[in-house]
């Protein structure tokens, strides 16, 4: 724990000019960013008497190590870079609303040659319309089944239109009138963009033009003495008119508008929004967060509006934006809204009228939330809390362990091993910085070793990048690489935790002497009975079968060996697809595994013999001798292609020296040990 004074900068230093500042923490992390009219009147308030603060704004400035600001000319632009380093950094003590539900849209893919009709969650694509939120997908999709009588769109998925338009048989919804059919070319390409624009026309509030257009249509054609049409324009207006009763009114015919309600205590903030679009309640969401410093409605409201519309297109952000309290100062707001709108916004809080009532309802709604999340979340922040206080005594720890990292060694059968080091902060889950590794050579054969061959190399990273600029680099670039991506080992945890018994844990704690780390608990998680290993320990730590402590070792070990099996299993499978046995016909995947688990490896399978092949399970002589004769045939280029790198090598169980490693979602790295002993751990 700091002493604020230690880094408290001198007065003369910090202008006073509106800015954007960061707290960071002794290992470089952004913990905190927040902006200012005036720097140094606002930088004072953290560096006062402890006594004074609010408690996690106390806990939040002894935490940190070092502040550094940045000056900016105006408070639009104080505004815009608050919110870009709050994505960017994600700090532990700023406001993050969190949704209490993914919440679904109708989306109509406008972007395509025949636009589609569908549920879409997650973030919006562009081209792409959206309608909602809604509640719940079911009542989409009721919505969508009443007005597809109308506006026959197209709701199918790809492999369904073209399967269609390769059959040329349209599908049940083609037959039954519901769809357009423009897989077999019922329409026309611009026929069915009308269709889809109409649609969104309808969705986006546009409804008396259409409905008086089809109630003419139906007097004309009951005119004419056209009965059957007129019955189906009738029931194609009642369903359009069902489908709006779906969505009353609730404010004039062709407003715009979003309101947002705030429900709030001392610990926690609830957020409610209610979309209104064309004078109708068109989508609801919500938002909880943990408030980690004095902060008053105002600020909340503001840190709405960034989640809100900060990564939204122009033409999500509505005419007017009705909310409890104003942003203070509230014109820098309005003008960044108005920017990312392209016109004017208006920013108020309804006084009267058919707007303060319906704000009360959505203040209700807040109030509801706030309640049923404090029910939810009760249990469970305590729960994390004496789990990682059980941890903490029984481990014997000076602190609880808000960081801890778990390690797990994938194979089969000495190929393809693979290790994962998964990431748990404050009890919970922190998947972007989860890594996982490749192994080769001798450690391959050797749990033990494989487990100090991991930890050695996560703790040399973390130690190269801490002595490549001496203690911790100041500035942008301290926690990036010469790329620009994150330093991919930049935090050491408190806690780590290693999927085996007294062998592994005593690796794990070489590995760490070696490399002069003393700081970092060990400890390894025994699947048998659920021990607890401790380096140097002849007896584990038993804790009972009904402690959150155990409970939450469990979870770190089981997600490591998840996140270990699935990566390997990847491997494995590509390996597959380069075997020779992809051309045998007739043979599967169940049986190609048993072949490799009975020979250990491609390599032997290779140079076994007809009548060996044959004691495998399930292969017949005829088989075993097709399954020769491709070896044989593959014989002058028997080598196998490294799935990393794109090089072609020998089978991999010969054991090529090089040790490689990779992140989700990026490809692994290879090469000599010489060669990367600069660039990896």
């Amino acid at each position: 724990m700091a002493d604020p004074s230690s880094y408290r900068p001198r007065p003369g230093q910090i202008p006073d000019s509106p800015g954007v500042y960061r707290f960071r923490d002794e290992h470089r992390r952004v913990i905190y960013v927040g902006k200012a009219k005036s720097l140094r009147q606002r930088l004072a308030n953290y560096f006062q008497d402890l006594a004074g603060l609010h408690p996690r704004t106390r806990t939040m400035v002894t935490t940190a190590a070092s502040v550094e600001w940045t000056v900016v000319s105006t408070e639009v632009e104080a505004l815009q870079l608050e919110y870009s380093w709050i994505k960017e950094y994600d700090p532990r003590f700023n406001v993050k609303y969190r949704d209490d539900k993914s919440y679904p849209y109708l989306a109509v893919t406008m972007n395509e040659e025949f636009p589609r009709v569908q549920v879409m969650r997650g973030h919006k694509k562009k081209g792409v319309r959206y309608f909602g939120p809604y509640a719940h997908a079911w009542a989409i999709r009721d919505t969508v089944d009443l007005l597809l009588r109308v506006f026959p769109v197209r709701t199918c998925s790809a492999g369904v239109f073209k399967n269609s338009a390769r059959t040329d048989r349209p599908c049940l919804l083609g037959y039954i009138g519901k769809c357009s059919a423009p897989c077999v070319g019922r329409v026309s390409p611009e026929e069915h963009r009308e269709l889809a624009e109409e649609f969104c026309d309808f969705m986006a509030g546009r409804t008396g033009t259409y409905l008086r257009r089809l109630e003419k249509r139906m007097m004309q054609a009951a005119d004419e003495m056209e009965y059957e049409r007129a019955a189906r324009l009738r029931d194609d207006i009642e369903a359009l008119k069902k489908a709006m009763e779906k969505n009353a009114v609730v404010l004039a015919d062709a407003t715009d508008a979003d309101l947002i309600a705030v429900a709030e205590d001392e610990l926690e903030a609830a957020v409610q929004i209610f979309h209104v679009r064309g004078g109708r309640v068109r989508g609801q969401r919500g938002w909880v967060t943990d408030k980690v410093e004095e902060i008053t409605t105002g600020a909340l409201v503001e840190h709405a509006l960034q989640q809100l519309y900060g990564e939204e297109s122009g033409d999500s952000v509505p005419k007017e934006v009705l909310v409890p309290a104003l942003p203070e100062p509230v014109e820098p707001v309005q003008e960044w809204l108005t920017e990312r709108r392209g016109s004017n916004v208006s920013l108020r809080i309804p006084q009267r009228g058919d707007k303060k009532a319906l704000m009360e309802t959505v203040q209700r709604n807040a109030l509801q939330a706030l309640a049923l999340h404090k029910t939810k979340r009760a249990s469970d922040l305590t729960t994390r809390s004496r789990a990682l206080e059980e941890i903490a005594d029984a481990l014997d720890l000076d602190s609880a362990p808000l960081r801890i990292e778990c390690y797990d060694i994938s194979h089969l059968q000495g190929d393809d091993v693979v290790a994962s080091m998964v990431v748990f902060e404050d009890g919970l889950q922190r998947k972007g910085e989860y890594r996982r590794f490749q192994i080769k050579g001798f450690a391959g054969q050797d749990d033990v070793r494989s487990m100090h061959e991991v930890i050695s190399r996560r703790f040399k990273r973390y130690i190269a990048e801490k002595e490549k600029t001496g203690e911790w680099a100041e500035g942008e670039d301290a926690l990036t690489e010469d790329d620009g991506r994150p330093k991919k080992f930049a935090y050491p945890p408190q806690l780590v935790v290693v999927d085996g018994g007294q062998p592994q844990v005593a690796a794990a704690k070489k590995a760490l002497d070696e490399l002069g780390i003393d700081d970092i608990a060990v400890c390894g998680l025994a699947k048998r009975l659920e021990e607890v290993w401790l380096p140097g320990e002849d007896d584990p730590v038993v804790l009972p079968r009904t402690s959150e402590g155990l409970y939450l070792l469990q979870r770190v070990r089981d997600e490591a060996h998840r996140f270990a099996i699935t990566y390997q299993r990847a491997k494995r499978a590509k390996r597959f697809r380069s075997s020779p046995l992809d051309d045998v016909p007739g043979l599967g995947e169940t049986r190609k595994q048993a072949l490799i688990k009975h020979f250990g490896s491609v390599k032997k399978l290779r140079s076994a013999t007809v009548s060996q092949i044959c004691e495998v399970p399930g292969i017949g002589r005829k088989t075993a001798e097709t399954i020769a004769a491709a070896f044989a045939q593959a014989a002058p280029a028997a080598l196998a292609v490294n799935t990393a790198t794109g090089e072609i090598m020998e089978d991999m169980e010969d054991g090529a020296p090089e040790v490689t490693e990779g992140t989700p979602g990026e490809p692994v790295t290879a090469g000599t040990p010489d060669e990367r002993r600069g660039q990896e751990t």
